[in-house]
Formats: structure tokens, C-alpha cells, sequence
């Protein structure tokens, strides 16, 4: 078996595992609701002389915490995450080394490796949030970006073009993945808090929101996420154009690449703006977030396949 084919085939085992974690990611949802047990047995009551008289002491119930009935499948759906990235990873790396080079020569190798950063982000989300049901939301949009690059978007591992040969491809397309995973976390805690607080104004708690923090730190929640995306895909951007400059002998030229770079920037700029000004908070600064997720999409996927520029022969 070649490097090539074993790589494909880690990046199927990957998405047979993200599979089976969005299913249990979605089962804790469903399941959701916590569950009280009964009440611990309370103690008979002791006796003691105080001047003549007995007075009886009866010792409080011990309390007992509630249990989130899902906690089982939100531990498996983690630990099936982790699981995936780990072979996620290991078919980027034999990509490249196949390709004898960095994976993100084309658009399916960019693909792959937007996606594994992704998924690394959200694991640390995970792990700094705890808020398991935001990777409901990120793995199953892994398991239909990873479905369109091994469908749509698959080649051979082939030579770089002239133009991709350059130290720039390191610095440019890292911090685009980096964004992009942040931006896709920031999304998903983005639906999760419009969702949240659509729950909340109509005065109950539907079960798969029962296991979910309040809306207003849900927000935050995006808030940090795309605190730490934008400045990374603003300097992404500007990568971008010093390698122009010293490819294409010019900085910015409104390539449909570059001029849907711009729009996304342009929409997360004025999604942090706007959580600054107390009439756009919440709602708000989050449809423009999510327009801001959908040209960035539309700029890594669409832009390449339907529309031709100076960008089509890569995913950068």
C-alpha cells in the first residue's frame, strides 16, 4: 500500500469515528435531562438529656447531587473525538509525506488539514469549556467538509506549481487553518447560544438545553473564539498578500479569493463591533458572525470550485 492510499484510508477510518461520536453527541442531547436520585435514607433520630428532659436530634437528609442522564454518551462522544483527530492527523501527515512536501498543495489537501484544525480547536474548546454539546455542532459540519474533499475535491499527491513553491505557503495557509478552526468553534457556540436564548424567551427549558450554560455565556463563549480567530485571519490575509506581491508582482488585485477574504473579514469586524454596542449584542453581533462563517466557507470551498481566479490550482 502506498503512503497516498494509506492516507485516504485514515481519512475514512476518521470520519467513520467522527460518525459514531456525533451520534453519541447527539444522544446526550436527546437524553438530556437530569436525572435526581432518591433520596438517601435519612438517620434515626438520637436521643439526648439536656436538664431532665430528652430532646430528639435528627440529623439533615445528605444531599445528593443530580446526574446528567447523558453524562455516559458526552464522555464517549469525547473520547471518540479525540480518537478521530488522532487518525485525522495521521492521514494528513502521510499525505504529506506522500507529496514530499506540506499537505495543502490543492484544494483536498486543504481540506483535511482545515478540518484536523478544526477538530484540534474544538477539542480544546472541550477542554476549556467543558461544553460538550458544541461538538454537535462542529463534527457533523467536519464530516460534510471531509465528504466533499474525499469526494469532490480528491487528487493524487502531485508537485507544487511554480507559484506555491515558497516559505510563504507555511506562513499563509497555517494561519488560515488556525482561523478557520477558531471561526468554526465561534459558530458553533454562536447557533448554540441563539438557540439557548430562543429557549429562554419562550419561558422553558426544552431537554437538549437542560445540559447547556445560560445564553450570555454562551456568547461570551463565541466572543473569546472569535477574539482569537480574527486577529489570526487578519494576519492570514496579510500573509497573503506579501506572497502575492512576491509571486504575482502586486499586493491585492481583487481576485474572487482575495475580495472574499475581504467580506469575511469585513463581517467578523463588524460581528465584534457590534457585541461593543449594547443594541446589537446577542442576537445581533451573532447572524453577523454566522454571515461572517458562511463567506468564510464560501471563500475556502465555493469560491474554488465554482468560480475561476488566480487561486483555483490551490485552496489558498
Amino acid at each position: 500500500m502506498t503512503l497516498a492510499a494509506l492516507s485516504l484510508d485514515l481519512v475514512y477510518s476518521a470520519m467513520a469515528v467522527y460518525a459514531l461520536a456525533m451520534v453519541c453527541y447527539f444522544v446526550e442531547l436527546a437524553v438530556g435531562e437530569v436525572v435526581v436520585p432518591a433520596a438517601a435514607p435519612v438517620p434515626a433520630p438520637v436521643a439526648a438529656a439536656s436538664g431532665g428532659s430528652t430532646i430528639t436530634l435528627a440529623e439533615p437528609p445528605v444531599a445528593v447531587p443530580a446526574v446528567p442522564r447523558g453524562e455516559r454518551w458526552g464522555r464517549t462522544a469525547v473520547s471518540l473525538t479525540v480518537l478521530a483527530f488522532v487518525l485525522h492527523a495521521a492521514g494528513v501527515v502521510t499525505r504529506g509525506l506522500a507529496a514530499g512536501r506540506a499537505p495543502w498543495g490543492n484544494m483536498y489537501e486543504f481540506a483535511i488539514t482545515a478540518t484536523l484544525a478544526a477538530s484540534g480547536v474544538l477539542l480544546l474548546g472541550l477542554r476549556s469549556w467543558r461544553v460538550r454539546a458544541v461538538g454537535a455542532v462542529v463534527v457533523p459540519v467536519l464530516l460534510l467538509l471531509l465528504g466533499l474533499a474525499v469526494t469532490v475535491l480528491y487528487t493524487d499527491a502531485e508537485q507544487l506549481v511554480p507559484a506555491l513553491q515558497s516559505y510563504w505557503l507555511w506562513i499563509h495557509v497555517t494561519a488560515a487553518t488556525l482561523a478557520a478552526g477558531g471561526f468554526t468553534l465561534g459558530a458553533a457556540f454562536t447557533v448554540l447560544q441563539m438557540a439557548r436564548s430562543r429557549a429562554e424567551s419562550r419561558g422553558r427549558t426544552p431537554r437538549w438545553a437542560v445540559s447547556l450554560p445560560a445564553s450570555e455565556q454562551l456568547e461570551r463563549m463565541a466572543y473569546r473564539a472569535h477574539v482569537f480567530a480574527f486577529p489570526v485571519f487578519t494576519f492570514a490575509v496579510m500573509a497573503g498578500a506579501i506572497w502575492a506581491e512576491n509571486a504575482w508582482g502586486r499586493y491585492w488585485g481583487w481576485d474572487p479569493k482575495e475580495t472574499w477574504s475581504f467580506i469575511t473579514w469585513v463581517f467578523y469586524a463588524a460581528a465584534l463591533h457590534a457585541r461593543a454596542t449594547a443594541g446589537w449584542r446577542g442576537r445581533g453581533s451573532g447572524v453577523l458572525a454566522l454571515l461572517g462563517f458562511a463567506a468564510l466557507m464560501f471563500n475556502l470551498f465555493g469560491v474554488n470550485i465554482w468560480i475561476t481566479g488566480l487561486h483555483s490550482y490551490a485552496g489558498v
